[in-house]
């Protein structure tokens, strides 16, 4: 599995200890993290409103199966990343939230709270919430018995998206302000991630328009 982490401006200095903590499950479970940004203050600079387009390239390419995200209260990150087709963004603070939304929802992000209630413990919190959140099969339903209605609910759900969003997926990109979705891909490690993994190539050769480069 690919796995994302990106985090907003206001949050940056927090990227290192957070990634640490998602490098040392990833590693368990044979998977690979690619830390789009920001790893510090000095970094590309993001908002929550970039995360929700950059996560939404990500896993409608297929560069990436799942995004870890987050803001001052989570909340703001939510919202954007759920804006989008393709994203179905889970709140996360603590990881009995992030087993059940494996087993119940199973969608492909989480966003977390970085500064209300981030303190003493934070580090062990946040590696608890991964392992819960990566670790085991996902949609294995909670209680058990339950599986079957919530596995139903969860694609319906997914369907109910989709018509909602009816418009072609770049259709969406495009739609939003140029300059927001310019800076949200300006970053290097975002593209690196996107034109290394990325399977989709319309949405690559569309970020690369967007970069002056197509």
């Amino acid at each position: 599995m690919n796995i994302a982490l990106m985090m907003e401006n206001s949050q940056a200095a927090k990227n290192a200890l957070v990634l640490e903590q998602l490098q040392a499950v990833a590693a368990g479970n044979h998977d690979a993290v690619f830390n789009v940004g920001m790893k510090d203050e000095n970094d590309h600079s993001l908002t929550y409103i970039h995360l929700g387009i950059m996560a939404s390239i990500l896993l409608n390419s297929q560069a990436v199966d799942f995004v870890i995200t987050g803001c001052g209260t989570g909340q703001g990150a939510l919202m954007s990343l759920n804006a989008h087709p393709g994203v179905l963004c889970g709140y996360c603070i603590d990881p009995a939230d992030a087993f059940l939304f494996a087993q119940i929802n199973n969608g492909n992000a989480l966003s977390l709270p970085f500064a209300k209630g981030f303190g003493w413990g934070a580090e062990l919190n946040v590696r608890y919430i991964f392992e819960k959140a990566f670790t085991g099969r996902h949609g294995e339903g909670y209680p058990v018995a339950r599986k079957d209605v919530q596995a139903c609910n969860a694609n319906i759900l997914n369907q109910v998206k989709k018509a909602v969003v009816k418009e072609n997926y770049l259709d969406t990109l495009r739609a939003i302000d140029p300059e927001l979705v310019k800076t949200a891909v300006s970053g290097e490690r975002f593209q690196q991630c996107l034109f290394e993994q990325g399977k989709d190539q319309e949405i690559i050769k569309f970020v690369k328009s967007v970069l002056g480069r197509g």
